[in-house]
């Protein structure tokens, strides 16, 4: 079993130590990542919570699962694994049919 948790309906309100001080009843925190719009930098109310045992993360599901946080109730979910992402490619790119490299410098 895994150690991260997903975190939604958090409270904008609610600071990373009453995120920390909540999940410690469930065992040890040992990061909490808040995720934040990378334009605005503005709070999207969910985030991750990584305990230091499996044991520990299943407790906090069954435990914290609906707990009600500052003015919200919580979902908590073990964390689904994100698939890779593809790296972008700056220039070229792909070719089409009839389109081939020119040499830098010439015409064709």
């Amino acid at each position: 079993m895994k150690k991260e948790l997903y975190v939604g309906s958090i409270s904008a309100r609610a600071t990373e130590e009453d995120i920390r001080h909540l999940f410690s009843i469930s065992g040890t925190v040992t990061s909490i990542h808040l995720i934040r719009d990378a334009q605005t930098g503005e709070f999207k109310g969910c985030g991750y919570v990584r305990m230091a045992t499996p044991e520990q993360t299943k407790d906090a599901v069954e435990t914290l699962d609906g707990a009600l946080l500052i003015d919200k109730v919580l979902t908590v979910s073990i964390a689904r694994p994100q698939p890779p992402q593809k790296k972008k490619q700056f220039g070229g790119g792909r070719r089409g049919p009839g389109q081939e490299r020119r040499p830098r410098g010439g015409k064709k």
